[in-house]
């Protein structure tokens, strides 16, 4: 199984990569003189923000090269496989949760941002008035159902088991007061799953992609709350490249004041920078 998801994640990115490289194909003389960085990022909001981060590198004789890339497992699967230096696009407990299931050995090398997750509104526009018997669409991978669940449970829609934290499961529900039911979907639809549901958890990055506002959100995680710490997006990349200068450099101007202007200044609380 896991083989077979590594081939369609390589043949995912060799097609991407085709694109990136015929790009760039006209620059090949210039990329020589300069320290060349590919980093495969998700579009929104971390291709954005990469792409606003372009110059700033140049100016440092650093070339950036994005390979723009959808789905949660091909980043990586390209780190690993040496067609990437570094991603862009997951926070440390999905990384963790990836480095288990694939016997690989990624690594953090900064958090540059944090996406709160929101509850957002179905076919129900007031968590006070959620039915007896509701339905909730929540995110289906582990950490994000984990997430979605403490979210529910600072809103006191349920009540978790006191140690559960950042790896709690429906198993560590122990209070469920409404019986609400939960529709465990994909992320990127969750958004799509609004009208057949009565509220959704979703994370920061679809919500911005389907046109939601934070602001419009029934309820979100506090920026300063054990979430943000926990779930800054983050650049990863191979343990040997951990100290590079250049991906280094990368993440000093990802986390500098230019690019934090620009987060907050674009994504309407949506995208908060951490630094």
């Amino acid at each position: 199984m896991k083989k077979n998801i590594k081939k369609i994640a390589a043949i995912a990115l060799s097609l991407a990569l085709a694109f990136s490289v015929a790009a760039c194909g006209s620059k090949e003389t210039k990329a020589a003189d300069n320290t060349v960085i590919k980093v495969g990022a998700n579009i929104t909001p971390h291709s954005e923000i990469l792409e606003k981060a372009k110059p700033l590198l140049a100016d440092k004789g650093i070339t950036l090269e994005i390979v723009k890339l959808e789905d949660s497992i091909t980043p990586n699967t390209g780190v690993i496989e040496g067609s990437l230096d570094a991603n862009y696009f997951q926070h440390v407990p999905y990384l963790e949760q990836f480095n288990k299931e694939n016997g690989s050995d990624l690594v953090s090398i900064g958090a540059i941002h944090y996406e709160p997750f929101g509850i957002y509104a179905g076919r129900t526009t007031d968590l006070s008035q959620l039915p007896d018997g509701a339905l909730v669409a929540v995110p289906n991978n582990v950490t994000n159902e984990a997430r979605a669940l403490l979210l529910l449970a600072q809103e006191g829609i349920l009540t978790l088991k006191e140690d559960a934290g950042i790896t709690a499961t429906v198993e560590d529900i122990i209070d469920n007061p409404k019986g609400i039911q939960f529709k465990e979907l994909a992320p990127e639809q969750l958004v799509a799953a609004l009208p057949d549901v009565d509220i959704a958890v979703i994370n920061g990055n679809y919500a911005i992609e389907g046109g939601l506002h934070v602001s419009g959100a029934l309820a979100v995680e506090a920026n300063d709350g054990l979430a943000a710490k926990t779930y800054g997006n983050i650049i990863a990349t191979l343990p040997e490249k951990a100290d590079d200068p250049a991906l280094k450099t990368l993440v000093e101007v990802l986390s500098g004041a230019e690019i934090a202007k620009y987060i907050n200044d674009t994504y309407d609380g949506a995208v908060v920078p951490l630094h």
